[in-house]
């Protein structure tokens, strides 16, 4: 979960020019503060990739379009705190960092824990069944960044950081799954590449870099494999979504070339969103693999893709005066609505998954709210 605010800023003046590290030049990450609407494509509804008539998948330059989805509301629960406060739980521990981004606390059955920063700001925290990773910036980003990590079965810490076997850097996308934390790093020559580190042995492993004047952000883990955007420095920039294993990196099938933005893997495919207009890289359109069919998930707001207990999920904001921005789902086969936001104008955060449980922060007209709901 990355700590952030919506704005609406053009693409070209989220993208700027590393300075040369070593001998390969780097783009900086381009980011995404997700806030206007698009207008849905006109089609009948279905719930599956392939032409309900004959079970034929659909290509990739003809999606089946899904019409109205289902609406399923989970059973959300308030969080405690000031709804300013960004709070990730996994039903049994709680991750919250204060809305000046410069404290966090830690609570679960053996207590509470927390820390405060003058010289860092937090940037990204996460949670899920086993592992709580707190993300600490150099506020002037001159130093890299480094990474807390507790163990919540032994309930023991330790630090990634600028010293570590392979060092973090300075900014960069992270992410937490399946016991590993990804990171970005500095490798061979300068070059900006990804590492993985095994939580429980806390060995790292150097995977894939960039070429020169490229950058990449957004990286996810699943149960299925690593994903991210990469970039170059063009104006418009050239984004590609792909699969990263290792040193390998595959740009996922059927995405429109230049145009992608978050992706995840799923247990068949791959769900996926594209920008159309680069003038507001906010609005997205979102689109699934499944099964070697394609699918048209419709309108939704960038940098929001999430994975979470076998499901994606995206936020929808108002795509027309008087509705509710919707919390999203697509399990392979069914796209549903799980959560509305109270009355009035209103948008998301990006949701925050904690094992089992999901965490969403709406912020109307009537009333911002904090609720989580379970999976389980």
């Amino acid at each position: 979960m990355a700590i952030r605010t919506r704005s609406v800023l053009p693409l070209a003046a989220l993208l700027v020019v590393l300075t040369a590290c070593g001998g390969n030049d780097q783009t900086a990450e381009p980011t995404s503060s997700p806030t206007g609407p698009v207008s849905p494509s006109s089609s009948a509804p279905s719930t599956s990739p392939a032409t309900p008539e004959t079970g034929s998948p659909h290509p990739a330059d003809d999606p089946l379009v899904i019409g109205d989805p289902a609406t399923a509301i989970l059973d959300w629960q308030p969080v405690d705190g000031p709804v300013g406060d960004t709070v990730t739980t996994n039903g049994e521990w709680t991750l919250t960092v204060n809305q000046a981004g410069d404290q966090v606390q830690l609570q679960g059955r053996s207590g509470a824990s927390g820390s405060s920063t003058t010289h860092e700001r937090i940037s990204d925290a996460f949670l899920d069944a086993d592992w709580a990773v707190v993300v600490y910036q150099d506020r002037r980003e001159q130093a890299p960044a480094r990474a807390v990590v507790t163990d919540l079965a032994a309930d023991q810490k330790f630090e990634i950081n600028g010293h570590s076997d392979i060092p973090t850097t300075t900014g960069g996308t992270w992410a937490l799954g399946e016991g590993r934390l990804l990171h970005a790093t500095i490798g061979p020559g300068g070059s900006y590449c990804l590492a993985s580190v095994d939580l429980t042995t806390r060995a790292s492993t150097l995977g894939w870099c960039a070429p020169k004047r490229h950058g990449f952000n957004g990286a996810h883990v699943t149960p299925f494999g690593d994903s991210l955007m990469t970039f170059d420095d063009s104006q418009p920039s050239c984004r590609t979504v792909a699969t990263v294993s290792g040193t390998d990196l595959e740009p996922f099938p059927g995405v429109t070339e230049c145009k992608g933005w978050d992706g995840v893997l799923t247990q068949d495919g791959a769900v996926w969103s594209v920008v159309p207009k680069e003038n507001n890289v906010e609005a997205a359109r979102f689109y699934a693999r499944s099964g070697g069919g394609y699918a048209d998930l419709g309108p939704g707001t960038s940098g929001t893709l999430t994975w979470c207990h076998g499901a994606t999920y995206f936020v929808r904001d108002p795509q027309h005066d008087g509705e509710p921005a919707r919390l999203m789902s697509y399990d392979g086969t069914d796209l549903t609505i799980v959560y509305e936001s109270p009355a009035g104008q209103a948008f998301l955060t990006e949701p925050r998954c904690g094992g089992d449980t999901i965490t969403v922060t709406a912020l109307a007209a009537s009333g911002d709210e904090q609720v989580s709901a379970s999976l389980g």
